[in-house]
């Protein structure tokens, strides 16, 4: 039983330990999907909290296809985390006919021995996700963060289920997107799945007094004056319905 937070801040990563979690997978802009941390903010969330971290490695928002200068920004960034003291990577590389890039990420992989390997839901938009799983573990991962090809883990229970199935303790399926405590029990009884992968955030109004309305510095519909943030009570009611619902 594993509960990953996945977090963007040092304040998350201290509410996210404080909440019960296990490991902790560290990025920059979470509002976006992810994407790669600065070594500061490693440092400083390696400095400030006692959990495995592993650090996701992605250059850019967007697709999962990348061109030779952005993978060999992937190949440099991951070898900075296992040398910086990462417990492992995350990433993913697709190619464009929606298979694994095998041959790509097993440069990475075998470029940073002795840590762990995600592979994230990159998965989750691959073309054969049955096939993809079995490529994933030739290549060396041992974790496959996934919702099961669908928006949420509850909708793509099913796949899920097969997956850990077929995975048969040789990856962790990693179940995400779309946990919370209340999704715990059900999707436990249709998948078997026992490790988790959430953000447990909470939505908080910032602290600015005067605020210039109307003058976006980003995605359209969101916020600055709204900020993203691990919720440690998010975090433990997760992990009580973890310790509730799976055996042992």
């Amino acid at each position: 039983m594993l509960l990953e937070a996945c977090v963007d801040s040092v304040e998350s990563a201290i509410a996210a330990e404080r909440g019960g979690a296990d490991r902790l997978e560290l990025c920059s802009a979470l509002i976006i999907g992810g994407l790669s941390p600065t070594p500061a903010l490693f440092d400083e969330v390696r400095q400030r909290v006692n959990l495995p971290i592993r650090v996701m490695v992605r250059p850019r928002f967007g697709d999962f296809l990348y061109s030779e200068n952005e993978f060999a920004v992937m190949l440099k960034e991951a070898e900075t985390w296992r040398e910086r003291g990462a417990d492992g990577i995350v990433m993913g590389i697709l190619k464009p006919d929606g298979e694994l890039d095998t041959a790509r990420m097993r440069v990475i992989v075998q470029a940073t021995p002795n840590i762990g390997h995600t592979l994230h839901r990159a998965f989750d938009l691959c073309k054969d996700p049955y096939e993809a799983l079995e490529s994933a573990i030739e290549t060396g991962f041992d974790t496959i963060l996934t919702s099961g090809q669908a928006d949420s883990c509850i909708k793509g229970a099913t796949l899920l289920r097969r997956l850990n199935v077929q995975a048969a303790g040789r990856a962790t399926i990693l179940g995400g997107a779309g946990i919370n405590a209340s999704v715990i029990p059900e999707l436990y009884a249709a998948t078997g799945i026992t490790c988790y992968h959430a953000s447990g955030k909470t939505k908080l109004q910032s602290r600015m007094v005067f605020r210039r309305e109307g003058v976006p510095m980003g995605l359209p519909g969101f916020s600055e004056f709204e900020l993203w943030q691990t919720d440690a009570e998010n975090i433990r009611r997760i992990k009580q319905a973890m310790e509730a619902a799976i055996p042992g």
